[in-house]
């Protein structure tokens, strides 16, 4: 069986480790509609357009 010939350091560790744990910037594109930006493949919440139909009707605010 495999024995390590030393203790690996802390900061080996946690730099391996790091890699996996960071945060991915959102995949934000433009609505097609009004041009606001919205996650891919979600509805615009602003307009309520998903792909070329209106298939919520969006909330006013006031």
């Amino acid at each position: 069986m495999a024995v390590p010939r030393a203790k690996t350091a802390k900061a080996v560790t946690k730099g391996r480790r790091k890699v996996n744990m960071r945060l991915k910037a959102p995949n934000l594109v433009p609505c097609s509609n009004c041009s606001n930006l919205v996650l891919s493949h979600h509805v615009c919440p602003k307009c309520g357009f998903y792909r070329g139909r209106q298939v919520i009707t969006p909330e006013v605010n006031g």
